[in-house]
C-alpha cells in the first residue's frame, strides 16, 4: 500500500508534515482568521453557486467558484483541530483503558505513519471511544456523504431551523452527532466536507464524532480522487499529507451507552478481534482504548459455537480468513472490520463469507453472538449503526436502502429470498419505512449514502437520510426518527 500511495501521490517518503505548533494555531484561528471564521450562513452562501456533482459528472468546478480560494484557509482548520486533540479529552491520560497515547509518537503530528523512512516514521495506532449519553438525549447520525457538500449543508439548514444548531454550534446539552465515516472520494467536494465537519467538530468537541470510514486512508483517497481534487483546487499548495494525517484521530469505533445499554457505531461492519468489555466497565461519559491486536483466530477457536449451527462451508471458510494481527493501515496485514466488513441482507442467508473485494459478511446469529460475548454483566450491546454497504448499481441492498427511506435494518422478518431481487416499490410494501421505528436488540442498521454522488445519480434518488435516536431510560423505549431532506441535482 505505501508503494501505491508514493506512486499516486508523487511524495518523497522522506517528507515530514509541516511543524504545528498546536497552541498558537489555535489562537490564530480564533483571534486572527476572520477570513474562516465564516459564520454557517456566510458558508452556506458561499457553497451556494457550486455546481451539483451529477451536473460536473468526473469533472471539477471552476476555481472562481471554490468558496475557499486558497488551502491555507483549510489548513489553519487543520491545524487548530490537531490543537484541539493534543488539549482535549483525547489528550487526558485518565480518560484511556489501558495505556493512552504518547506525545512522540500518536500526538507528533509533524510526521504519519504513511511516510515510512528512517527518519521519519510514527505507528498506526487505530482506537475505540465509549461515549455515554444522559437519558432523553438526541443523537444525529450520517453516512457515507463522498464529497457532497449540498446535502451535507442542507441536512445542517434542517437542525439549524429547528434549533438543534445555533450556526456550527450545539444549541442543546443533550444533542449529539455521529458521522460514520466516507467523507470525500467520488464527488467533487471533499475538501468542503471536510471543513464543514472539522468546523462542527472544532465548535463542539465532545458533542460531534467524526468515525474513521475505509476512504479515511490515504491509499483510497490517492485512487478515488479526493488528492486529485485537492490538487486540482491549490495545485501545489494542498498539502495532502496534513489532510490524511488528521483521520488519525478518529476512532475506528465509538460505543454509544445509556443506562448500561450500547450501540456500536463505526463505518464498516463486525470486527471480532477487538473485545471492547474493559471500555464498557471503564468509569466516565468519554473514554478511549487502543485496538492492539486483534485476536480474530483467537476469538473463533475460544468461542468454538460461533458458528456451531452455521454450516460447514462458513466455518471453514471462516477459520482461512481469520487471523490475529496488529494492524499496520487500516488494510495491512488484513483489513480492519470496523472499516471494511459487511453484513448479508437476509435472515436465512449464510453466517459468514468472504467478499473478494471488500472483507468480510456476517450474517444474523453470528452478528448477534458476537453481540452477546462483547457485552457484560452491567453493559450489553443491543444493535449496530453502519453505513458502507452502499453500491452505484440498483442492487438488492441500494434497493432495500430505498424502500426503507435511506435508513436499512438487516434481516427484517417480512424480507425473504422470494423478495431478494424485488423492485423497490414492491419492497417499500415490507419493509419498515415509518418515520419512527424501534430498534429490536440484536438489530443492524445501514444509513443510506447522500444523493448528489454517483450512487444518486445511479440509482435515481435526490434525497438524503439521517436519523435522530431518542434515548430513554428502558432500551425498550429507545426510536430512532428518520429525516430526509430534499436535495436539488
Amino acid at each position: 500500500m505505501a508503494a501505491l500511495w508514493q506512486a499516486a501521490v508523487g511524495i518523497c517518503f522522506g517528507q515530514s508534515l509541516a511543524p504545528s505548533n498546536g497552541a498558537a494555531s489555535l489562537a490564530r484561528f480564533n483571534d486572527t482568521l476572520p477570513q474562516i471564521r465564516k459564520s454557517f450562513g456566510e458558508w452556506k452562501r458561499a457553497c451556494a453557486s457550486l455546481p451539483s456533482n451529477r451536473a460536473l459528472g468526473d469533472r471539477l468546478p471552476a476555481k472562481e467558484l471554490l468558496p475557499l480560494q486558497r488551502f491555507d484557509e483549510f489548513g489553519e482548520i487543520l491545524s487548530a483541530f490537531f490543537a484541539q486533540c493534543k488539549t482535549g479529552s483525547l489528550a487526558q491520560p485518565d480518560y484511556w483503558v489501558d495505556q493512552g497515547p504518547r506525545k512522540d509518537s500518536f500526538f507528533n503530528t509533524s510526521t504519519a505513519y504513511f511516510l515510512k523512512s528512517a527518519f521519519s516514521s510514527i505507528p498506526f495506532e487505530p482506537f475505540a471511544q465509549k461515549l455515554v449519553a444522559p437519558e432523553g438525549s438526541e443523537v444525529f447520525f450520517h453516512a457515507d456523504l463522498h464529497g457532497d457538500i449540498h446535502s451535507l449543508l442542507g441536512d445542517l439548514d434542517w437542525l439549524n431551523e429547528r434549533g438543534y444548531l445555533r450556526d456550527f454550534g450545539i444549541a442543546r446539552t443533550n444533542f449529539y452527532m455521529i458521522f460514520l465515516g466516507d467523507y470525500t472520494d467520488r464527488g467533487a467536494y471533499g475538501v468542503e466536507v471536510l471543513y464543514t465537519l472539522l468546523r462542527l467538530k472544532l465548535a463542539n468537541p465532545d458533542q460531534v464524532f467524526l468515525l474513521r470510514g475505509n476512504h479515511e486512508d490515504a491509499y483510497m483517497q490517492a485512487r478515488y480522487g479526493f488528492v486529485n481534487e485537492g490538487r486540482a483546487k491549490y495545485g501545489t499548495h494542498f498539502d495532502a499529507n496534513k489532510v490524511m494525517r488528521a483521520y488519525d484521530f478518529f476512532p475506528v469505533v465509538l460505543y454509544l451507552g445509556s443506562g448500561g445499554s450500547f450501540i456500536q457505531c463505526h463505518h464498516g461492519g463486525l470486527e471480532a478481534g477487538f473485545d471492547p468489555r474493559r471500555l464498557l466497565e471503564g468509569s466516565g461519559a468519554l473514554s478511549f482504548q487502543f485496538l492492539g491486536v486483534l485476536n480474530q483466530a483467537r476469538y473463533l477457536s475460544e468461542h468454538p459455537s460461533w458458528f456451531a449451527a452455521a454450516g460447514e462451508r462458513a466455518l471453514e471458510e471462516a477459520v482461512l480468513a481469520l487471523r490475529d494481527f496488529r494492524p499496520e493501515d487500516p488494510t495491512l496485514p488484513a483489513p480492519i472490520g470496523f472499516m471494511w466488513n459487511d453484513f448479508s441482507l437476509l435472515a436465512s442467508d449464510r453466517q459468514f463469507a468472504v467478499h473478494p473485494k471488500r472483507a468480510f459478511v456476517f450474517g444474523q446469529r453470528a452478528t448477534q453472538y458476537l453481540l452477546r460475548t462483547a457485552s457484560t454483566g452491567s453493559n450489553h450491546l443491543q444493535a449496530v449503526f453502519r453505513g458502507h454497504q452502499h453500491s452505484p448499481t440498483n442492487n438488492a441492498m441500494m434497493r432495500r436502502l430505498l424502500a426503507s427511506r435511506g435508513v436499512f435494518r438487516h434481516w427484517q422478518s417480512a424480507d425473504s429470498p422470494e423478495l431478494l431481487n424485488a423492485p423497490t416499490s414492491e419492497l417499500a410494501r415490507v419493509l419498515e419505512h415509518g418515520d419512527e421505528r424501534a430498534i429490536p436488540p440484536g438489530s443492524v442498521w445501514t444509513f443510506n449514502v447522500s444523493p448528489d454522488s454517483v450512487y444518486g445519480a445511479a440509482c435515481a434518488y435526490n434525497f438524503d437520510a439521517f436519523g435522530l435516536l431518542k434515548i430513554a431510560r428502558r432500551f425498550a423505549d429507545w426510536r430512532l426518527q428518520v429525516v430526509n431532506v430534499e436535495v436539488k441535482p
